[in-house]
């Protein structure tokens, strides 16, 4: 796992403290929030967008699945799929429930694929446990992965606040979620070699934390 220093640690030791929190919390998660996108339209048509855009026979990245229902709904859609996230604990989960796709562990910022592996790649709410200056080589990495011309769609909650949580539906955790720019990142997803094509932003539905959501749909330039 690749990191960066920051003033609450290492790179390394931050992204261990995410790793821990989100495998201490796994099967709460997959609870609460494996079935979340029968209750997101604006997902879903998201989604299906950048699927039909990649194309018939495509292979798309899940880059900081979770348990994997997003995979795994591309999956059941007939897209071959693969998921990557931190938790380990996250990936077994993903394999358990959603075995039409495939799960790898992995960091944001050294991806477990060869390059140009990917024909798409979503990254849904994953960004926001990245450090400031872990943005740009992460969006690199992306890059990386994906042919070109390939699409990316990546979503994040809207601000400029970082919130630490110590406590998780019961759990102690000890995990930062950074609230993001779209103007900001839309410029980082520009420098790191991406084109923007569609920008939005949406209120949360009444099952949602009460945050402003972007969705940023970019595609790797040639």
């Amino acid at each position: 796992m690749m990191g960066t220093e920051d003033a609450d640690g290492t790179g390394d030791e931050v992204h261990e403290r995410v790793r821990r929190s989100y495998d201490v919390v796994a099967e709460e998660y997959r609870t609460r929030i494996g079935g979340e996108l029968d209750g997101k339209p604006l997902d879903r048509a998201l989604l299906a967008a950048l699927a039909e855009q990649a194309g018939d026979g495509a292979v798309i990245a899940d880059l900081g699945c979770g348990p994997g229902h997003v995979a795994g709904w591309l999956a059941e859609g007939g897209r071959a799929v693969v998921g990557v996230d931190l938790s380990p604990a996250m990936v077994a989960i993903g394999r358990k429930e959603y075995p039409r796709a495939e799960f790898r562990e992995g960091d944001l910022l050294g991806l477990p694929a060869r390059a140009g592996e990917f024909d798409a790649a979503v990254a849904l709410y994953s960004l926001i446990h990245l450090a400031p200056d872990e943005l740009a080589p992460a969006l690199a990495e992306i890059r990386r992965v994906l042919r070109p011309g390939a699409p990316l769609l990546v979503s994040f909650h809207i601000g400029d606040e970082v919130k630490n949580l110590t406590e998780w539906w019961g759990h102690d955790v000890d995990v930062d979620f950074h609230f993001l720019d779209p103007a900001a990142v839309a410029t980082a997803l520009r420098e790191a070699g991406f084109r923007i094509e569609a920008e939005l932003d949406r209120a949360p539905y009444a099952h949602e934390a009460e945050t402003r959501r972007a969705y940023l749909l970019a595609r790797r330039e040639d």
